[in-house]
C-alpha cells in the first residue's frame, strides 16, 4: 500500500483551532517535522484540511 510523507512547511499559529488540532493529530508539532502515514481516506481528509500548511509526497 502507498504511503504519504507529510512535511509541515508553515506554522499553525494564527490558524483556526481545528487546523491546529489536525496538525497535532497527524503528529506534526513544529515546522519541518516529517511523518509517514498510510494512504487512507482518513489521512487524505486530514491533509486536505491543512493543505496550505503541509507538503505531501507519495513514498513506497
Amino acid at each position: 500500500m502507498a504511503r504519504l510523507k507529510v512535511t509541515q512547511i508553515r506554522s499553525g499559529i494564527g490558524n483556526k483551532q481545528n487546523q491546529r488540532d489536525t496538525l497535532r493529530s497527524l503528529g506534526l508539532k513544529r515546522v519541518h517535522d516529517v511523518v509517514v502515514k498510510e494512504d487512507r481516506p482518513e489521512i487524505r481528509g486530514m491533509v486536505r484540511t491543512v493543505t496550505h500548511l503541509v507538503r505531501v509526497e507519495e513514498v513506497e
